[in-house]
């Protein structure tokens, strides 16, 4: 599901980094439905079966000059980060055009121990940090402000899960969603 989404997403032609690409699956997924599109990988643990060419980074400052990439995709992994605000606006100076990220975003009852356990679950047999830093959607706003990026299309039903598992592990928990970056000219009008 997250490949469709990506893929339905992503602009045309896009040149995409994969910041915290994993094994490269999900990209792979996307190349198949998206010949279109470029993708390259970057991750503070490689994978030796990566799918797709992966650079190695220290988590916080991508190893890329300023507008390398069309796009920059987060796939699960700011709330990963112990500051999130940084890397994304790294991303931010990374890309040329906008950041596509899907994330998880704290909402209801028992929505931070539901995460906590989907993530540990998911994550702590890789080796994965996990510090657990979800947000509210007001601080995923003030995030986007603060980084420079504003919403195009976000959803937030997703169909990640089985019928009988979405209310569990989907409600309102997950969202993906494509932001453009406003730039802002410091030049002054003479």
């Amino acid at each position: 599901m997250l490949a469709k989404w990506f893929s339905t997403l992503l602009p045309e032609g896009h040149a995409v980094l994969d910041v915290g690409c994993g094994d490269g699956i999900i990209d792979s997924l996307v190349l198949a439905q998206r010949p279109d599109v470029t993708i390259q990988g970057v991750d503070v643990l490689v994978r030796p079966q990566a799918r797709i060419a992966v650079t190695p980074f220290q988590g916080s400052r991508l190893p890329f000059s300023d507008g390398a990439f069309d796009t920059v995709l987060f796939s699960d992994v700011l709330h990963h980060t112990e500051t999130p605000d940084v890397l994304l606006k790294d991303a931010v100076r990374v890309a040329r055009h906008g950041v596509l990220i899907k994330d998880h975003v704290v909402q209801g009852v028992f929505a931070r121990s539901t995460l906590k356990w989907m993530d540990y679950v998911g994550n702590a047999p890789h080796g994965v940090s996990l510090p657990y830093r979800y947000l509210e959607q007001n601080q995923w706003d003030e995030l986007f402000r603060e980084c420079g990026i504003v919403p195009r299309v976000v959803v937030r039903r997703l169909g990640l899960y089985p019928r009988w598992a979405d209310p569990w592990f989907g409600r309102s928990l997950h969202f993906v969603g494509f932001f453009d970056i406003v730039r802002v000219s410091t030049q002054r009008n003479a």
